[in-house]
């Protein structure tokens, strides 16, 4: 296949908006683990988050019609279990990466059993109700702008919305700050009267429902249909991305388009005839993940109390 066949307008502008809507999930993951991380909470278990909010939003809006319900009841799913977590990361001092770990397998297992449980055992892909692209008058109809960036769904437009949102809350606000302090320094915020607990729990929590709601996005924004482990390893990206993003909701976004666009890459190339075993295009996503994470691509610090139990004396 010649790269000229490729390389054509469509192409891009299809493999561009692909780019976009595949970051969601993840960004919306990655956005919600920040907050955690720079409290000094690791939350490994926002993969089994991302799948019981799928499996939520995807019972609930094909039972009830509503996407809408279904992603409220998708974050509010992420919150409860999440509580949980911080409980074990928190309270009961348990090793994080360990705990978040045999929590994704539980997820895992549960969201397997609810889903046959719910529709029966011989259940095949059933379709549930989904957020519709909108069409933004004006915006939607311009040639290559309006198909790459005005013609995605409200979940599209609010998770980058969010990126905002998550900025202006971090570095903007004393909530922000008692946050941040709270991963840096946390003996040092103890003293200035901040309560180092609470603020641990309001991030974990905050990446659970967060985490919640990118897994609700993969079923009422793409797929429209649940099956066993549908995240496929989104939420360790997320991980990812966030060390990708130096813990900076603004970077992070751009690592998950970064990301989104390698996802959407080996979705594209596969309509065409390459030598490529197919599995090496699957590979793309996880080859950067690997990469993020192992520091080749430059060296990130991480908030200083990251990983470390907090008590008092």
């Amino acid at each position: 296949m010649d790269l000229d066949q490729i390389l054509t307008s469509t192409f891009l502008v299809t493999w561009l908006a692909a780019s976009i809507r595949l970051a969601g999930p993840v960004l919306l993951a990655a956005l919600g683990e920040i907050f955690d991380e720079l409290a000094g909470v690791l939350n490994v278990g926002i993969e089994g988050t991302m799948l019981l909010g799928a499996l939520t939003s995807f019972l609930v809006s094909f039972l009830l019609g509503d996407p809408w319900l279904g992603l409220f009841s998708a974050i509010l799913v992420g919150v409860l279990f999440n509580f949980f977590l911080a409980w074990m990361y928190i309270d009961v001092k348990a090793d994080q990466v360990v705990v978040g770990i045999i929590f994704n397998i539980l997820a895992l297992g549960l969201t397997s059993y609810a889903y046959r449980a719910v529709l029966g055992v011989q259940a095949g892909p059933q379709k549930t109700a989904m957020f519709r692209a909108l069409h933004v008058p004006g915006l939607s109809d311009l040639p290559i702008i309006g198909p790459i960036f005005f013609s995605h769904t409200i979940l599209v437009y609010l998770t980058f919305g969010l990126v905002f949102v998550a900025g202006f809350v971090l570095y903007r606000t004393k909530f922000g700050l008692k946050l941040r302090a709270a991963g840096e320094y946390p003996r040092a915020a103890e003293t200035a009267g901040i309560n180092v607990f609470r603020m641990r729990y309001i991030g974990v929590l905050i990446s659970g429902a967060a985490a919640g709601m990118a897994g609700a996005y993969l079923v009422l924004s793409q797929l429209g249909i649940f099956r066993d482990n549908i995240i496929a390893g989104r939420g360790f990206i997320a991980l990812a991305i966030v060390i990708f993003g130096r813990w900076n909701p603004y970077l992070a976004a751009i690592a998950a388009l970064v990301f989104g666009a390698a996802d959407a890459l080996q979705l594209s190339l596969q309509i065409f005839n390459f030598d490529l075993p197919p599995q090496v295009l699957l590979s793309l996503p996880y080859v950067l993940t690997i990469l993020a994470v192992s520091g080749l691509l430059g060296k990130a610090i991480q908030p200083a109390a990251l990983l470390t139990p907090y008590s008092r004396e």
